[in-house]
């Protein structure tokens, strides 16, 4: 450790390089609903980078989760949802389309910026004529939760945990 220039105590350097992706070479992984109402393709850009985001070691999750998302027209990406603890944050990059959310819908368009913080539901539309891609970052938290308020679901995630862990 040292004094960075600016009287900042800076950190050991690391022997590891900095991780770098170029997510126009990254491949997509799409994928559908079993009727074909909700689509998408996604470039999970912090795996791409080392995050193995089923880690409870912190040291191998990002504190942020980054994804490109790619919305075909006519398709929804997720049914309308909430998470209790998760953050997201939505950055258009091409196409147009709604959002929904608690107030109603929203038009977005190339530009816009939004975000969702836990318990408010919110739902990507693409109701245009051309894919909706959108940059997602989430906080990624453990212990994390949905809710699915138009089917009154819930969805748990954990980690691969056996039942009786720790319990005996």
């Amino acid at each position: 450790a040292g004094i960075s220039p600016l009287g900042i105590l800076a950190a050991p350097r690391s022997a590891t390089l900095m991780k770098k992706v170029n997510t126009h070479q990254m491949p997509e992984d799409p994928w559908t609903s079993l009727k074909g109402t909700f689509a998408a393709a996604s470039k999970e850009v912090s795996e791409a980078l080392g995050s193995n985001p089923r880690s409870t070691d912190l040291r191998e999750r990002h504190p942020f989760a980054v994804e490109i998302s790619r919305i075909p027209p006519g398709k929804r990406n997720y049914p309308y949802h909430s998470h209790s603890a998760q953050w997201e944050f939505y950055h258009v990059i091409s196409g147009r389309g709604q959002v929904r959310h608690q107030d109603g819908t929203t038009a977005i368009e190339p530009g816009d910026a939004f975000v969702f913080e836990p318990g408010q539901p919110h739902q990507l539309i693409n109701d245009g004529s051309e894919d909706l891609v959108v940059y997602v970052v989430a906080d990624n938290p453990l212990g994390e939760s949905c809710y699915y308020p138009d089917s009154q679901k819930w969805l748990i995630r954990s980690a691969n945990l056996d039942y009786f862990d720790g319990e005996e």
